[in-house]
């Protein structure tokens, strides 16, 4: 039960910041990224954008 309400309050914590800030990476952002894991072009994490 403890992992279920930490990922609840780790959710609701990067909504409010996101809410406040309006910094994000969209979801082919983090597709690349991950798909570049592990072979000879894997790229640093990217920055988080307006």
């Amino acid at each position: 039960m403890s992992q279920r309400v930490s990922f609840a309050d780790e959710a609701a914590a990067a909504w409010a910041e996101y809410q406040e800030t309006g910094l994000h990476l969209t979801q082919q952002e983090i597709e690349t990224w991950l798909d570049s894991w592990g072979t000879d072009a894997e790229t640093e994490v990217p920055r988080c954008h307006k």
